[in-house]
């Protein structure tokens, strides 16, 4: 049984924080800030539209990372 605990702490991890997002989002809250951020690239041409959300993706990386780093410990 002990080689599912590192697989519970995950699970009930992920559903903390799910659980969280929906009581942030039945609150009225919303990510409208998330992939608007300074630093994001967004190029707009006649024809061509380029965007890359690059401080979103590292701040999403920042948060992942911390997440794993809780798990881990």
């Amino acid at each position: 049984m002990s080689e599912f605990s590192g697989l519970a702490r995950f699970l009930i991890v992920v559903g903390l924080f799910l659980f969280g997002i929906g009581v942030f989002l039945s609150l009225g809250g919303s990510f409208k800030w998330l992939g608007r951020l300074p630093g994001d690239i967004y190029i707009k041409k006649e024809d061509f539209t380029f965007y890359f959300p690059l401080t979103t993706s590292i701040i999403i990386s920042l948060i992942v990372s911390l997440i794993f780093y809780l798990l881990k410990k």
